[in-house]
């Protein structure tokens, strides 16, 4: 059974690998770290990955990967929309390209489906998709051979997989130069939690932004200029801009209008994926 998601964005979640490490100031607050402090202890793939320190809740680093997991997405019927690890960062260093390796091979497999890859760790995320398909091909047979599934290689990338990266302010716009060349379908910002201003963002080889503010115990705030300046920018480059939230202690209160209206620009992609069930 797919685990149905409230993210505005996606339709579902699939974790193949569980647990994280702090990059930068967007990482505080992680409602991921929250969570998996709450499953601790329950034997399903939280345990260690959380501990408790001064500040609060904090991530061991311990990053564990699910075999039992991989074919997930091969028994969901209806064609979804798939947030990939949101639990988790697929391209965390302790995560092996071989295992990175056999989650391509599922979406590859699971074509009806968009799976979206969000990271904070987009190098590692280039360095990983610009083996090619030749090499990939290769490490192909072992990867299959793992799902008791046997293919070949047709579509590298594969075009129903969007990779995106995470940005909260200027100090990590870094991650968008280093997201901007990777050969995908769609390249995306997640622009959340936003918490500085983004004045001329170069949107040059990204397909989509996603912006929202941070929500929970501690959130801290974010200015309407900020966003209107991102959705501005979006309209100048002609990308499709999605709003998430207002974020707040109490984020339904505080709701994801934008200037009286919600913002689900999405890539026309998805549409055409979603609409072709196999």
């Amino acid at each position: 059974m797919a685990a149905n998601s409230s993210i505005e964005w996606t339709d579902a979640t699939w974790n193949p690998t569980t647990g994280c490490s702090r990059v930068s100031k967007g990482c505080d607050n992680c409602y991921a770290m929250m969570m998996a402090r709450r499953f601790d202890g329950q034997g399903n793939g939280y345990d260690d990955t959380t501990r408790m320190t001064k500040r609060g809740v904090d991530w061991t680093g311990v990053v564990k990967t699910h075999e039992d997991r991989l074919r997930q997405p091969l028994s969901w019927r209806k064609p979804r929309r798939v947030f990939v690890n949101s639990m988790s960062d697929l391209f965390h260093p302790i995560v092996s390209f071989d295992f990175v390796d056999k989650v391509f091979a599922t979406m590859a497999l699971a074509d009806s489906h968009v799976f979206q890859i969000l990271t904070k760790r987009p190098e590692r995320m280039a360095e990983y998709l610009s083996a090619g398909k030749e090499l990939w091909t290769r490490r192909w047979p072992e990867a299959m051979e793992c799902l008791g599934e046997d293919g070949q290689m047709t579509d590298f990338p594969l075009s129903n997989v969007w990779v995106g990266t995470s940005v909260e302010d200027q100090e990590a716009l870094d991650r968008v130069d280093a997201i901007r060349p990777i050969s995908a379908s769609v390249r995306f910002l997640s622009l959340e939690p936003l918490l500085g201003p983004l004045p001329n963002l170069d949107l040059a080889g990204i397909d989509w932004v996603i912006v929202g503010g941070e929500s929970g115990p501690g959130a801290r705030p974010m200015r309407k200029e900020w966003v209107t300046q991102i959705r501005d920018d979006c309209r100048d480059w002609q990308v499709p801009f999605f709003f998430k939230q207002w974020g707040g202690v109490n984020k339904k209160k505080n709701g994801r209008k934008l200037e009286g209206r919600t913002w689900d620009e999405m890539p026309e992609i998805a549409g055409e994926i979603l609409t072709s069930e196999a």
